[in-house]
């Protein structure tokens, strides 16, 4: 019988190889995302938009008193720029799913889990993490968190702490919870408040009685 053509054999691995090179290449060989616009400047609509990445997008942040601003992708969650980006460790990333409350920080004063936003949601937005609360001393809620051991492994501590600070700025401003006897007024701020008011922040250490204690000093 007369031979054909001898096939080329390659084996699995030789061929991952080869395509994890020629990604490489094409990678390599893709246009570099533009420079930012310096911030301030005067920004016409077609330079909001990187042409050759329409993904990505001109945005600048105020974190932590800092200001930020660059070229990013609009599929970015606040909390992965505020990790990724500006190197902002305090808010953690837990679920993902906005149901811990670890990501939690203060956006223009209120209060919002991270990972449930985008960052190009808010340009020029103020931001405020847990790193942020303190100056040259601690705030009054990181000082009674400290005295009343309000936490253990302390993962989700940063979040507790600017859920907290959001929820007493709302009871000031008269906002009730499902608690509230009295939805107009809703009073004196009790565990039973605290706790429903909170209930958005988890701690997987159930330091919930010495988080409400924390709470319940600085609100005094």
């Amino acid at each position: 019988m007369k031979r054909g053509t001898p096939r080329l054999r390659l084996s699995r691995r030789a061929l991952l190889v080869a395509g994890l090179w020629a990604a490489v290449a094409q990678v390599l060989r893709g246009p570099r995302a533009q420079a930012a616009p310096a911030l301030g400047a005067p920004q016409a609509p077609e330079a909001l938009v990187d042409a050759t990445r329409p993904s990505l997008r001109a945005t600048y942040l105020k974190v932590d008193g800092r200001r930020y601003s660059g070229m990013i992708d609009t599929r970015t969650t606040l909390l992965d720029f505020l990790r990724e980006e500006v190197g902002a460790k305090a808010p953690k990333k837990g679920c993902d799913h906005g149901q811990c409350g670890a990501c939690t920080v203060l956006l223009d004063g209120r209060r919002v889990v991270s990972c449930l936003t985008l960052a190009v949601m808010h340009e020029a937005a103020d931001v405020v993490t847990a790193d942020g609360l303190a100056g040259d001393r601690l705030h009054p809620l990181q000082a009674a968190f400290l005295a009343h051991d309000g936490f253990q492994c302390g993962f989700c501590t940063p979040g507790q702490i600017c859920s907290a600070l959001g929820m007493l700025d709302e009871h000031r401003a008269g906002a009730a919870s499902f608690v509230s006897a009295d939805l107009e007024q809703p009073g004196v701020l009790t565990d039973a408040e605290i706790r429903e008011r909170m209930s958005g922040n988890l701690c997987r250490c159930s330091a919930y009685p010495n988080i409400v204690a924390a709470i319940r000093e600085a609100a005094a």
